[in-house]
């Protein structure tokens, strides 16, 4: 199971709708007009990304974690 990331090589602002766009394999561009269609229409998407931004981890952080989690795997099989 892949796990939701900001992306640090594609992104505009905070790398929300990048990493989005990676995670359900979508064109960034187009999640991005997205939001910001949605921004216009009511204001909303503003705050949830800027929620996203705070809540969700950059990808670097979430390698980290998975690379623990590969190496306390490979030590209880040991």
């Amino acid at each position: 199971m892949t796990r939701l990331y900001r992306t640090e090589e594609d992104r505009i602002l905070g790398g929300v709708c990048g990493g989005i766009a990676e995670k359900y394999d979508l064109d960034p561009s187009l999640v991005r007009l997205a939001t910001v269609l949605l921004f216009l229409a009511g204001g909303v998407p503003l705050v949830l990304y800027l929620a996203a931004w705070i809540v969700i981890p950059p990808k670097s952080e979430v390698e980290d974690l998975e690379e623990d989690e590969d190496s306390e795997t490979e030590e209880k099989e040991e």
